[in-house]
């Protein structure tokens, strides 16, 4: 089985790297018993990123390992260390390459050296418990997973970027045209369909650089599939301009240059979209003496169409030299007319199903409740239910975003199916409402309340603190306090007068002693 050496249509599966989990742990040291959460962040999966590359002139590789994967993000760990990025996939592209999703649909046109696509993004890393922690959870007991990696079937289709294109019947000397005016080295034979791939060579006239592309050979009928078909014209769509090279040394019944050149612009005009194309005619073959009286007696015709004519012959190079200064010509012309594009980059987004809160809610024939949208069934993905905690956040953060509520406009009853996600890989979930009855409240799900159980001395601390705005001139700090507590009003007594309470004390009070002793 032959191994093929060109290839311009390919299919590729790819899927980016899965984000680090994050990690729930708490600071643990001698004497600090409530450490504090130092959960770190799981790092963000690997992409995998389609970047042009000028040395690259072929969708080989691709061919033959169809699947690439890029690297999981790091998983987090305690002392707020984050977990390390996966790295990037770089996958090199031809010059040319256009990008289609499976239902054809073209996803871009990487034009350009450094032109870059990101086809898969990498996953988010999960957020540890340190970054979950907030005034009103302290100590979060869990913490978020990692979402997976972007996974997807792409079409890779070249284009070859060429400046000037080589068409015409087999066997016209096409390629050994390419070969006498660049370096250049197709396959060439006496018989035809020799070539059966493009062939790219790099001319130049004057102070102008080019590329030449030589495509296969089209017959009558090749838009009906007849020889190569229009397999290969794809790769002149870029082209600046044409060439129509004319065997006028044919030995075929029937042919003659100016059938010949109706019979090639029928078939492009079947293609499509290079009606808009210069063209140039390069009557090949001339140093055959028959060759030579054809082109004499045909050149008129084609200058009375209005399209310039060449006499050449691509064994000897007689008039070769002509033509390459023409080609250049048109080429100078195009790209004035042609704004330089700059390297682009351009990151793949899914289309959102959400509506105009950020989700959808739809009622199933059998009366579950569909939820859909980017950020419920991010959420969904991050979270471990195998800890009512984080399934506790998970539900808190659905009722913020107003979940909840439009279950509730739309008929949901405690118990009833609510399905979050893709229905070939979604979460499913028994309805269960938030609960406010009497006078119990109950708090935040996800939160652990002992943390939130406000001690008796902060809470008099600031009790003291809001008296003191109002406290008289002569109360001091104990006064205040002290009314607070006992209802009492301010003491007021003359140091060293018989109120004072330290007029009682002696120098030999046992209390003294005691005290004296004890501080020696």
């Amino acid at each position: 089985m032959a191994v093929p050496t060109f290839v311009d249509r390919v299919t590729l599966h790819v899927e980016a790297g899965r984000g680090g989990h994050g990690v729930a742990s708490v600071h643990r040291e001698k004497f600090k018993p409530l450490g504090g959460p130092d959960g770190g962040n799981g790092g963000p999966g690997g992409s995998i990123i389609l970047r042009v590359d000028p040395d690259v002139t072929t969708l080989i590789d691709y061919h033959h390992s169809p699947k690439r994967k890029a690297s999981n993000g790091g998983q987090g760990a305690g002392g707020h260390r984050n977990g390390a990025h996966g790295e990037d996939l770089i996958l090199p592209v031809p010059d040319g390459t256009v990008v289609t999703d499976m239902q054809g649909n073209v996803l871009a046109d990487l034009v350009g050296p450094g032109s870059e696509l990101v086809v898969a993004e990498g996953g988010r890393g999960g957020l540890g418990n340190a970054a979950l922690a907030s005034s009103k959870r302290k100590a979060p007991g869990f913490a978020l997973l990692g979402e997976p990696g972007e996974a997807r079937e792409i079409g890779l289709e070249l284009k070859v970027v060429a400046d000037i294109g080589l068409v015409g019947f087999p066997s016209a000397g096409k390629s050994s045209l390419i070969a006498a005016i660049s370096r250049a080295r197709p396959k060439i034979a006496d018989y035809p369909f020799t070539t059966l791939v493009p062939n790219l060579g790099v001319v130049k006239g004057g102070e102008i650089t080019f590329t030449v592309a030589d495509v296969p050979g089209l017959i009558e009928g090749a838009a009906d599939g007849r020889g190569l078909g229009h397999e290969f014209l794809r790769h002149i769509e870029r082209c600046a301009a044409l060439v129509h090279v004319i065997d006028t040394a044919s030995i075929e019944p029937g042919r003659n240059p100016i059938d010949d050149l109706d019979v090639i612009e029928n078939e492009l005009s079947r293609h499509g979209g290079l009606e808009d194309r210069p063209r140039l005619v390069a009557l090949n073959k001339v140093d055959v003496p028959d060759g030579r009286e054809i082109a004499e007696m045909t050149i008129g015709e084609f200058e009375k169409r209005g399209l310039k004519v060449f006499e050449i012959s691509a064994a000897s190079g007689e008039g070769t030299q002509q033509l390459i200064y023409a080609m250049a010509e048109l080429v100078a012309a195009s790209r004035k007319e042609t704004p330089v594009v700059a390297p682009t980059r351009i990151v793949l987004r899914p289309v959102g199903a959400e509506g105009k809160d950020g989700f959808t809610v739809k009622v199933s024939r059998n009366g579950d409740f569909l939820v859909r949208g980017p950020q419920p069934e991010r959420w969904v993905r991050q979270t471990d239910f195998e800890n009512e905690e984080a399934v506790g956040y998970l539900a808190d953060r659905l009722n913020r975003l107003g979940v909840e509520e439009r279950l509730v406009e739309l008929g949901a009853e405690e118990g009833d199916t609510v399905i979050i996600g893709d229905p070939a890989n979604a979460v499913v979930f028994d309805f269960r409402p938030s609960i406010q009855t009497g006078a119990e409240m109950l708090g935040r799900r996800g939160e652990d309340q002992r943390f939130y159980e406000e001690r008796p001395a902060a809470a008099r601390r600031r009790e003291i603190d809001a008296g003191m705005e109002t406290k008289a001139e002569y109360e001091a700090r104990a006064d205040v306090a002290r009314r607070l507590r006992d209802g009492a009003g301010p003491v007021a007594y003359e140091i060293g007068g018989e109120d004072d309470p330290d007029t009682d004390w002696a120098e030999d009070d046992p209390g003294e002693s005691s005290r004296s002793t004890s501080g020696n």
